[in-house]
Parts: C-alpha cells; structure tokens; sequence
C-alpha cells in the first residue's frame, strides 16, 4: 500500500466494475486492493491489467485490514447483502445505484449503514458531469431567478439485451433513475406530484418482459415548479443528453457531447458530428470525478456531496412512477424515510 493512499476493493468485474477499477488504478490518492467476482476469470483479467489481485469471493475481499473502502459494482440483487456486509467490516461505500429493486430492502441497507456510521455514496454520477454542475452552479448562483420548468432529455441509442432487461428492474428504475436524481438536484426540491404516458415503441420483446421503452415523465414540486423528462431507449444519432432549465429570468442549457467538435462548411450545407455513442464516452469524465471526491471526502473526512437519502429518494420516484405506469393516473409522492 501507498503511504496516504485510500485502500479500494472493487467488487464486480463487469462493465461498469472495469470502469471503477480502471479510475481507482489512475488515482494518485487512492489503491487497487483487490477486483472481486464470482466469476474468478472476468476478475483475474481485469486485477491482471491493473496489477492488483483478484478473488472470487467478495466477503473475503471486504474483510481484508488493508481495504478502506469498497465499491459495489455487482448486479443489483447483491447490493444489499454487500453493503450490509462493508459497513459492518466499517468499510466506506461507493454503491451504483439502484441500492435494491425494494425500496423496503434499499431502506434497510441504508439504516445498517448510518449505524455503522460509514461513509455511504449512491454514485449517481450526472451530477459531477462538468457542463451539468456548471449550470446547476449557475442556477443556485441566481443567473436566472426561480426556476419554473425544467425539461431533461435522456435518450439511449439503443436497448440493451433483453437478458439484461428482464433483471433490471425495469426502465424507471434502471435508466430513469439518473433523471430523477438530476431532476431533484436542480428544482433544489422534492417533486410531489408524477405522472407517466409510456408505450412500448422500440422492440415488442421488451414489452413482453413486463417493461416500456419510450416514456414521458412530468413531476411538480411543491413550490408549483415543473419537470418533464423525456426517455427513450432509441435515439439513432446517438446518446442524447440534454438538459434545459427556464426561469423567470431566463433560460440555461447543456447540450449534447459531440464525437468530435469538427465540422464542416460548405456549398452543400453545415455538418457536424452526432453525439457520442453511449454513456461510458459521455460521462467519462464525471465517473472520474464522482471517484476522486469520494476518495477525497473519505481520506479527510470532507462531507459527500451525495448521500444515502439521494439514493433512496431516486428510488421512491421510480416507485412512483412505476405506480403511475401500472394505474394510468397522478401519484402523488410519498418520500417517507430515507431509512
């Protein structure tokens, strides 16, 4: 180990488990103690590339005295027993979301942790993305007054397997729940009204899993502000991120990342390139950066900028919408306790 340097066990060395692991492995203040998966493989390939060990058995892992902390990056239906499990080793945590598909299960976890008195971050990674905390920067500085609408634009450019999507938890739970955590952030208070219209547009398939594929969002805080999201799990020029905030003053906005900022001019028109492809181009920088301030903020034991209630409070909005979806009506949200 590093003098200084914050001990990290990965666990999970699937996609998002290889993004981690590769920014712990670059960060100068933090070390790669171990990749952990069930599948010893996939872990040792990824512990091999970035000189570390690997294990196929998690609670080993988290056991392990030269581990500070842990990231959760393991299919969902593990997170629970994982997290339980770090903050009873009194290990920080750094969880993808959701924590659960049950909110009841999500609740739990986080009441374990805030006994433990652990470091907890949900890694609901929108909100450290350079161009959006820059406008949230803006709008908290007063550039254009009270916010009344804000209208998020996320848009996939493509589904994934249905495999995955059987597992998932389904669209607002998976995908939406970035919006509502963003959608939060920015009205700098708690919707408590929702509504859903959504249709399977997309691919048959995914209807049969019991899921939608195209869906309009619309939520009021109490304030009388309002937000629309708009999801898709089809976009063909690529991964749509756009985000769009009108107050009394005026109007903010970020736009999408393009592959690259060329274009070209000429007789024939105005070209310029699409989006970038997919989220791991799009927020390479903010999964770098949520790394870094959890590191920091647990080697010096600075606040969190997200914590456990952010994730609990996305995943009462995903239950709501879920509700909504089922009886084609308003929901009016009950946030309750974050656990």
């Amino acid at each position: 180990m590093r003098d200084g340097a914050l001990g990290i066990v990965v666990l999970g060395a699937g996609r998002i488990g290889q993004l981690h692991a590769r920014n712990v492995a670059r960060s100068r203040d933090a070390e790669l103690v171990c990749v952990a998966d069930v599948v010893i493989e996939a872990a040792q390939a990824l512990a091999t590339e970035l000189g570390s060990r690997a294990t196929d058995d998690p609670y080993a892992a988290l056991a392990a005295p030269e581990v500070d902390a842990v990231i959760v990056a393991t299919s969902t239906d593990t997170h629970v027993d994982l997290i339980k499990a770090a903050a009873a080793a009194g290990k920080a945590i750094f969880a993808e979301k959701p924590i659960d598909l049950d909110l009841d299960r999500a609740r739990e976890a986080v009441a374990t942790v805030r006994s433990a008195g652990v470091p907890f971050f949900p890694g609901l990674n929108r909100r450290f993305d350079p161009s959006f905390r820059a406008l949230h920067t803006r709008i908290r500085a007063g550039e254009i007054g009270k916010v009344e609408l804000v209208t998020i634009t996320s848009r996939d450019p493509e589904p994934p397997p249905i495999d995955y999507l059987k597992r998932s938890g389904g669209m607002f739970r998976d995908m939406s729940i970035h919006d509502f955590d963003v959608a939060r952030w920015l009205l700098d208070e708690e919707p408590v009204q929702l509504q859903v219209m959504a249709s399977t547009l997309v691919d048959p398939a995914i209807a049969e899993v019991g899921d939608v594929d195209t869906a309009l969002i619309t939520m009021r805080a109490a304030s009388g502000a309002l937000c629309v999201i708009s999801n898709s799990r089809r976009a063909a020029y690529g991964y749509d991120q756009r985000l769009e905030v009108l107050g009394e003053g005026g109007v903010l906005m970020a736009n999408n990342v393009p592959r690259t900022t060329v274009s070209s001019w000429t007789e024939r028109g105005v070209s310029a390139d699409p989006p970038q492809a997919f989220f791991l181009e799009r927020y390479a920088e903010s999964y770098r950066a949520e790394l870094e301030h959890f590191v920091d903020a647990v080697l010096t034991g600075s606040a969190l900028l997200e914590g456990p209630e952010d994730g609990i409070r996305a995943l009462v909005l995903a239950e709501a919408a879920m509700e909504s979806l089922r009886t084609g009506r308003s929901v009016e949200v009950q946030q309750g306790p974050a656990g």
